[in-house]
């Protein structure tokens, strides 16, 4: 079957990949707190900031192109930060050309830089199963509501899929390092910051997907669609 050429898809897959290495090489290494109501003091990765938009640009492929299209794009953003894995362990492995400065830099980048393997691993995995989780369940719901209430299915799918995110990698990460306690506590502010950015960008993403549908000429429902999530054809 001939596949049907999209003028903005690469596009969006560009802009997927680029926040998925923003949130992991820049959010990773700072640890931000607000005071929020009714939970008090919060700690938090700034890569919190960045993961809500991975998923807004998920919910657009997967609500414009389906979820194959997504599915591509995961499988993108997982090799990308594979890759971004690899090696910055490589550089950081490197020793250290001779002075003050190296020497300072080279502590600087290993503290930002120089993730556990269970973080890593964490991080990955819940990105990959969350995305792909949020992807699922928005075409499903697409299908169940008739294409009605695009609200729903954006911030149910979110829901659904930064549930799965959050609990793997704080699990993964973290347990048997932090209190059980704390990783819970931890893990649902995180949750709640990231699905509450999914409701507040709700008419960003009506404005969105509204302009791409109309021009690319899509829609797409995954009515006869293989949801395996091990593959990366369309």
């Amino acid at each position: 079957m001939t596949q049907k050429n999209y003028r903005y898809y690469d596009f969006i897959v560009v802009a997927f990949v680029t926040v998925l290495l923003c949130s992991n090489l820049i959010g990773a290494g700072k640890v931000a707190t607000i005071e929020l109501p009714l939970l008090g003091e919060v700690v938090f990765g700034a890569g919190v900031l960045f993961f809500p938009i991975s998923y807004f640009f998920g919910d657009i492929l997967t609500e414009v192109y389906g979820y194959a299209h997504d599915r591509r794009a995961v499988w993108c953003g997982f090799a990308a930060l594979l890759f971004a894995a690899i090696m910055s362990s490589i550089v950081l492995a490197l020793p250290a050309a001779t002075g003050d400065y190296n020497t300072a830099l080279q502590s600087g980048l290993e503290i930002v830089f120089g993730n556990t393997w269970r973080i890593v691993a964490g991080s990955m995995l819940a990105f990959w199963s969350g995305s792909l989780v949020n992807a699922f369940v928005l075409a499903k719901i697409k299908i169940w509501t008739e294409g009605r209430h695009l609200w729903m299915r954006t911030i149910g799918s979110t829901a659904v899929g930064e549930l799965v995110d959050s609990s793997l990698f704080y699990l993964i990460a973290f347990y048997g390092i932090w209190p059980i306690e704390q990783v819970l506590m931890v893990a649902t502010a995180q949750y709640i910051l990231k699905t509450s950015w999914e409701v507040l960008a709700t008419p960003l993403t009506y404005a969105v997907v509204n302009f791409l549908k109309r021009q690319e000429n899509e829609d797409y429902y995954d009515t006869s669609t293989n949801f395996t999530p091990f593959k990366t054809s369309l």
